[in-house]
């Protein structure tokens, strides 16, 4: 383990704590201006629409192995399919495939169901156009994580096709905080504490239910799921979320593997380029996906 690099991250992040008293449009601005990095020149880059909604064309050269769907993390209030560009793009670059980071309806302007709405969409689209399931994969972090596994179980519902795999990063499932850890880590996670969590929470789920099985798709049947790989840092609040859900994905007789990375802070893979284990992690990233591509090929 990098000691020296995982303790310069943790107290850049533990050097901003999360303000409860911003608006949403003053975490908006500040998220992008976070999250949002210039695209090198070896990934071209076009602004599409998916599903109906903007989305990130983003083709690394020599992408020539299948599509990604890619949906970026924020709580499902912050966040964009510019914020999301960066992991999209480190995935599909290692797996050889052209990604597309798509920017679904936020809220609290647009509740649950609304991002599974559009996630669902884009999914189709890509579909009709001609994409072919096994060579699709579907990816995202912290509550793009948990879309990206609640438009699984509603694409299975629809009986569409499902992808040959999907990869999600510290994903957000459970909107009920039931998980030990939201507070068993509190003070040791860096970024949030379970107070931060609640200013997402509610916005999202609206009305709703929040044990809603697309809402908080740790409750959903997860049978009939592709393989999933589920990467997670030690040191964060979600960490149950990501444990409950290869449990119940292993229980649903799904192939699942979860990787925990030890004393790792939320989304460490966004972290590439300064994080040795963030490098290592999205390698693996890139080898279970070319695995599952092959497979199918053999098939």
């Amino acid at each position: 383990m990098s000691t020296s690099q995982r303790e310069a991250i943790i107290a850049r992040l533990r050097a901003f704590p999360f303000d409860l008293n911003q608006t949403v449009e003053e975490h908006r601005r500040g998220f992008e201006a976070f999250a949002v990095e210039p695209v090198p020149a070896d990934t071209a880059v076009e602004e599409v629409t998916l599903g109906g909604r903007p989305a990130l064309r983003l083709t690394p050269d020599g992408a020539d192995s299948g599509t990604l769907l890619y949906l970026h993390g924020g709580g499902y209030v912050v966040g964009s399919h510019r914020t999301g560009a960066k992991l999209a793009r480190l995935v599909a670059e290692r797996a050889g495939l052209e990604a597309y980071s798509l920017d679904y309806r936020l809220a609290p302007e647009h509740p649950f169901p609304a991002a599974v709405e559009d996630a669902v969409a884009a999914y189709r689209e890509l579909i009709e156009r001609g994409a072919d399931p096994s060579t699709l994969v579907v990816a995202g972090d912290s509550a793009g994580g948990g879309l990206a596994i609640s438009i699984l179980v509603a694409v299975r519902d629809a009986g569409l096709p499902m992808p040959i795999a999907a990869v999600v990063f510290s994903p957000l499932t459970d909107q009920t905080h039931s998980g030990q850890s939201i507070h068993g880590l509190d003070g040791v996670d860096p970024l949030f504490t379970p107070e931060a969590l609640e200013w997402y929470g509610p916005k999202y789920v609206g009305s709703a239910d929040p044990a809603s099985p697309l809402a908080s798709p740790l409750f959903a049947d997860l049978a009939g799921l592709p393989p999933l790989l589920i990467q997670v840092g030690g040191h964060e609040l979600l960490l149950d979320d990501s444990i409950g859900l290869a449990r119940a994905a292993a229980l649903a007789d799904v192939e699942v593997r979860l990787e925990v990375g030890a004393a790792l802070p939320h989304v460490f893979q966004n972290r590439a380029g300064e994080l040795d284990e963030a490098e290592e992690a999205l390698d693996r990233v890139g080898a279970f996906i070319r695995a599952q591509l092959s497979s199918a090929v053999l098939v």
